[in-house]
């Protein structure tokens, strides 16, 4: 139980708050009531598949996010893509016909806190992020995606 509300704990600090270190994660869940190592931090920022990235004010911080379901996901989304780019903070996935809702699928699947959004035609999605540094961030999460089939 106490692990539950721990992990609840980290998700809702990083979240609402730019964490940029182990330190300063544990510092908080200290000020927050909770008795932690930094072992303790750095397993629960494993078991819950928290990442590092640039936020939209700059700052390489944690944020929460799935790794994907599996690697039958990474194939849909290599095989489904034709061509990936950018245009402020508006991500274009350009897919086989009738492919782009497949290709929607896995990045919806991923969690990304700074997706805003995402929409999918017949051979396009559309993917709002909250700045244009995030959309430079998802297209190389995105290539990422593609190479490990």
């Amino acid at each position: 139980m106490e692990k539950k509300r721990r992990q609840a704990a980290i998700l809702r600090i990083i979240s609402e708050n730019e964490v940029e270190t182990q330190q300063e994660l544990q510092i908080r869940l200290k000020q927050a009531g909770f008795r932690i190592t930094q072992a303790t931090v750095s397993r629960d920022i494993s078991e819950l598949k928290i990442r590092k990235g640039m936020s939209e004010n700059g700052v390489n911080c944690y944020y929460a996010g799935s790794s994907g379901k599996s690697a039958a996901y990474n194939s849909i989304f290599a095989q489904s893509v034709v061509a990936l780019d950018y245009a402020m903070n508006t991500v274009v996935i350009k897919c086989h016909a009738g492919m782009a809702n497949a290709a929607c699928k896995v990045v919806d699947e991923q969690e990304l806190g700074f997706v805003v959004g995402t929409i999918a035609g017949d051979d396009t999605v559309f993917i709002l992020t909250r700045s244009e540094n995030h959309a430079v961030q998802l297209i190389e999460q995105l290539k990422r995606l593609m190479t490990r089939q």
